[in-house]
């Protein structure tokens, strides 16, 4: 899969392609349909499927401060259109001037004189150029002059609320904790990205080395409290207890996400990039009276993480 950073990076020679524009956090199910069907009729027509998204989030250019969490940073993104299908990933900066773009001249700019799009796939809410002016309805009356298709792809809907799947609604389950009902929404379990820095090590000292994560900026981190996951390195991924939280045993202040790979006393992973992805709730953070009943409390944490664990490899 081609990654492109910027509309310059385009090969030169272009050819007509599907394209389907947004940004694209998380890739959830929702995402995962309309990509989908941008995939279908690229093979359809022979031709490359593209995706285009954009860094920072509009939010963050038209709203200073308002940036999301984050549910995936742009590599995973880009990794997870190419397990879907689509040849090429544009990342396209999103500045103050390029938010002033109307909706024609986003069309030409981008679609047209790009990416040559002969059919644009998008969802029934898109909205596109300045101050989000361009409907699905614009897109379509601008694809009779400039001789693309529009295919409108409905929303996934979640069975029992009928509220349809969305980056909005997987950011308030895993701020809440609820990394299962995330899980439904993304199609997979939540994963937190970080380099692995040095901690306090009391984890080691108490017999359950962490890896703590200097996570990536603006990373959507689920509630404080201790879960069952894993803890991915290099392609490896290891049952894991994680907890999450400022640590309250020790008076801590920062918030830190640290994973126990179970059973793995032997890895040393500093200044390696790792995942952590999140199963399942176990307990909230707490303080105990002693560090006895901190252990004790931690080994049944670890006995939870393992059974939870090993109860959905097994499914």
């Amino acid at each position: 899969m081609q990654r492109w950073r910027g509309l310059e990076d385009i090969p030169e020679g272009w050819g007509r392609s599907v394209v389907t524009i947004g940004s694209y956090d998380g890739v959830h199910r929702g995402h995962q349909l309309i990509l989908g069907k941008a995939v279908q009729r690229a093979r359809e027509l022979g031709v490359p499927a593209v995706a285009v998204t954009f860094d920072p989030h509009p939010s963050e250019v038209v709203r200073a401060g308002s940036h999301p969490p984050l549910l995936a940073p742009h590599h995973r993104r880009a990794e997870l259109m190419g397990e879907l299908g689509v040849d090429a990933v544009l990342v396209l900066p999103f500045t103050a001037e390029f938010s002033q773009l109307s909706p024609a001249d986003f069309v030409v700019k981008v679609l047209v004189d790009k990416l040559h799009a002969r059919s644009v796939v998008e969802g029934p809410n898109f909205r596109f150029g300045h101050k989000a002016a361009g409907t699905v309805a614009s897109l379509t009356e601008l694809g009779e002059t400039y001789d693309y298709e529009v295919i409108v792809v409905d929303l996934f809907e979640r069975d029992r609320s009928g509220e349809a799947f969305s980056s909005t609604m997987a950011r308030r389950l895993v701020a809440e904790g609820d990394v299962r009902g995330a899980a439904e929404v993304l199609g997979r379990p939540h994963r937190v990205e970080g380099i692995v820095v040095r901690g306090a090590q009391r984890g080691r000292d108490l017999g359950y080395p962490t890896a703590n994560l200097d996570t990536l900026p603006h990373t959507a981190v689920p509630a404080d409290g201790v879960y069952a996951g894993w803890l991915t390195v290099e392609g490896e991924a290891m049952p894991a207890a994680i907890s999450v939280g400022t640590n309250p045993q020790f008076e801590g202040t920062e918030r830190t996400v640290e994973a126990y790979a179970i059973d793995r006393v032997d890895l040393d992973l500093y200044g390696m990039h790792v995942g952590v992805d999140f199963l399942d709730y176990i307990r909230g953070q707490e303080r105990f009276d002693t560090l006895d009943a901190l252990t004790a409390r931690m080994a049944q944490d670890v006995d939870e993480a393992r059974a939870k664990v090993a109860a959905a490899d097994e499914s």
